[in-house]
């Protein structure tokens, strides 16, 4: 059994370095190689690199694939990987030293199997809880941590490259493997941390991932109109009427004011970034939607 990970990244060099740390210090682990698609970079990420295939005693390979597209970056990493699996972990995580040991225990099994576990959003690397019941998730396919042989992969074509901005390629993904006849397991030993410092993560960057990942859900949707699919993307009456309510477009506004307000407490702004976020999303989908249709 032999791994492939595979880390598609973009103008994130700090990141990837620690990344990749963390894979240095993996122990019990299977054979490895780790693939790093460079998405278009233009700061030190092909330097960090180079110095981590000069360093490491696993084989680390880049790959440049110039047009932003997380898609189309993950698909040269399935290409030319080596490995029986490929591991998708992103840029931006630090993995425990039994993490890629997890993931080969739970790729034991003779049914295709797409293995995730438990992601651990934290402020800084120098946070590291152990994960709980409440780290719990039913996706069945995210590229912040899975594994899957690559050979079912292949069969279903990979990732669809039309998804071009943030947001969706990997449940879409996800949902062919499904229909395949590739089954779920959830490793709890298969956790990572996944970094999130308040600096990084302010409400405009988010807010831009937000609406991107908006028009793609209209995209998944135009692809596939099935219960699950509106389910998951909240294109469905109730979840509107829902946000209608509690997000009407006049408080939009207010409540970005109010998330990031110094004079608010802690917990009213994190509620208030919530409900923006929340009615932001809403509001982009039903455009999206409405342009589709039109």
């Amino acid at each position: 059994m032999s791994f492939s990970v595979v880390i598609a990244t973009r103008n994130r060099a700090d990141f990837l370095r620690c990344a990749l740390e963390s894979l240095e210090a993996q122990a019990g682990a299977p054979p490895f190689e780790a693939i790093v698609v460079d998405n278009g970079s233009t700061d030190a990420t092909a330097q960090v690199v180079r110095e981590a295939a000069a360093r490491c005693r696993f084989e680390v390979r880049a790959l440049t694939v110039p047009e932003p597209n997380r898609s189309a970056a993950r698909n040269a990493g399935i290409e030319t990987a080596r490995g029986e699996f490929i591991l998708f972990a992103d840029d931006d995580v630090w993995l425990p030293p039994a993490f890629l040991a997890a993931h080969a225990a739970a790729q034991s099994m003779q049914t295709p199997v797409a293995v995730s576990g438990p992601i651990l959003n934290v402020a800084g690397y120098d946070v590291r809880p152990k994960p709980s019941p409440l780290n719990y998730s039913g996706a069945f396919f995210c590229t912040c941590n899975v594994s899957i042989a690559r050979t079912a992969l292949l069969a279903v074509g990979g990732f669809d490259e039309t998804f071009n901005l943030y947001g969706w390629e990997d449940t879409e993904l996800g949902l062919r493997l499904r229909r395949s006849g590739v089954q779920r397991a959830f490793a709890w030993d298969a956790y990572l941390w996944h970094i999130k410092p308040p600096r990084v993560e302010t409400l405009e960057s988010v807010l831009a991932k937000t609406v991107e990942r908006a028009e793609m859900a209209a995209r998944f949707l135009r692809k596939d109109t099935s219960l699950r699919t509106k389910l998951a993307t909240g294109a469905y009456g109730f979840n509107f009427a829902r946000s209608s309510l509690l997000v009407p477009g006049w408080a939009i506004e207010r409540y970005r004011r109010l998330a990031t307000s110094a004079r608010a407490p802690a917990f009213v702004r994190a509620i208030a970034r919530a409900q923006f976020l929340d009615g932001s999303y809403t509001a982009a989908l039903r455009r999206a939607l409405a342009e589709r249709a039109s």
